[in-house]
């Protein structure tokens, strides 16, 4: 009999989280699992890739919900002071000096929610997906009427802005809670140590068969560039680095080596990076592709992929490189160590400029190096069994 899945994230945004979905919902056997897709908002380059096999269902609600939603909770109060809606804007304020007091927003959910009605649906699994979001997750435990509830964390939670005092109220209520990697697995403990017999590694499924198909179906690189092409996969942000990746572009120019590097993805930095980009004179070199919702070309194309990231969960982008064979060198954070063996698959750097553009000289300069790299990545195959059982446990264990 099937099993009625439901999975609740923001939006079908072009990111890791999102992806990470479709290939888990790629792998869930139609015979075993009715699946639903409940969103926050109708948007994200990834709608079309949705199976029509899958429910999709849409938060809905009046505009001050969204407004509530999507700005601070001073912000919107001044949104409906100004809109003559004096009680509400009251309320506003006092729930958020409420919410400073206790660090946590339990009470401010309960209001904008008291009307909504709990789902008449009754699922066999309500995953709180994009997690850690805490709306997401006081919705799932209240809103939701599941047999089994699950949080899903794809973060490093000491390196985000994880609410720990709200976390240990409302995780305790989920039957499970699965950490995208085993690192970031025993840092959640570290900080929820209470609640760690409900805490377990769920990795993330790349189907290499996949990826490799759709890069041959893309036409990748288009400029006519003879030299060393750099890529990096990852939304143009703070917590992806690519900041770091610029000035390494200067020092690696500035020495005579004849190559450029290209960013797929975008972002709320696009700007501030497009400016840094212009103070170092590298507009011809250092490239914004923009959004993609097809870079395997580029990483099937690519001389050198980096992934620069101050923090992750499990990168997909860094998993999906490890589908070609081109020489990797990866920032350490959370995750990464799982993902490549250092000086084997890859090169693993601290989240430092220096270290940074000596590893990508090493890759450059050193033949025998590189095709280390490449012939045991070749052979490093992805192996998504550990999933692959956790879905079938899934199935039969909930």
């Amino acid at each position: 009999m099937k099993k009625s899945i439901l999975f609740m994230l923001i939006n079908m945004n072009v990111g890791g989280t999102e992806k990470a979905l479709l290939n888990m919902i790629s792998e869930m056997p139609k015979d075993n699992f009715d699946i639903t897709l409940f969103m926050l908002e109708e948007y994200g380059g990834f709608l079309d890739s949705i199976p029509n096999c899958v429910n999709i269902v849409y938060l809905k609600g009046d505009d001050s919900l969204k407004v509530l939603l999507k700005r601070p909770l001073h912000i919107s109060a001044l949104h409906f002071l100004k809109n003559g809606k004096v009680i509400k804007a009251l309320i506003i304020f006092f729930l958020y000096f409420i919410t400073k007091i206790t660090k946590e927003r339990n009470l401010f959910f309960k209001y904008i929610l008291r009307e909504y009605p709990i789902g008449k649906i009754q699922y066999d699994i309500a995953v709180a997906y994009a997690g850690p979001m805490d709306f997401i997750s006081y919705f799932i435990v209240h809103k939701v009427k599941a047999k089994k509830k699950i949080q899903w964390i794809h973060f490093d939670v000491t390196k985000i802005g994880f609410n720990k005092y709200f976390a240990e109220k409302i995780y305790k209520k989920f039957d499970k809670i699965f950490v995208v990697s085993k690192e970031g697995k025993d840092k959640l403990i570290s900080v929820l140590p209470k609640i760690n017999d409900k805490i377990d590694h769920f990795p993330n499924i790349v189907s290499t068969v996949l990826v490799e198909k759709m890069a041959e179906e893309g036409t990748g690189f288009e400029d006519q560039f003879e030299g060393v092409r750099i890529l990096t996969v990852g939304r143009l942000s703070k917590e992806k680095g690519q900041d770091l990746t610029i000035p390494v572009l200067a020092k690696l120019k500035k020495e005579g080596f004849n190559v450029r590097w290209y960013c797929i993805g975008d972002g709320s930095a696009r700007n501030e990076y497009e400016q840094l980009i212009k103070s170092y004179n590298l507009e011809n070199d250092f490239i914004l592709l923009g959004e993609q919702t097809n870079p395997y070309p580029y990483m099937k194309q690519c001389d050198i992929y980096v992934q620069p990231s101050r923090h992750e969960g499990y990168c997909i982008t860094l998993a999906e490189a490890r589908c070609f064979d081109n020489p990797i060198i990866s920032t350490n954070f959370t995750g990464a160590a799982e993902q490549i063996l250092n000086e084997e698959t890859g090169i693993l750097v601290s989240f430092d400029e220096n270290q940074m553009y000596k590893a990508i000289c090493r890759v450059l300069n050193d033949d025998k190096l590189r095709k280390k790299i490449k012939t045991n990545l070749q052979i490093d195959l992805i192996n998504n069994k550990t999933a692959k059982e956790k879905i079938f446990n899934l199935a039969v264990d909930f």
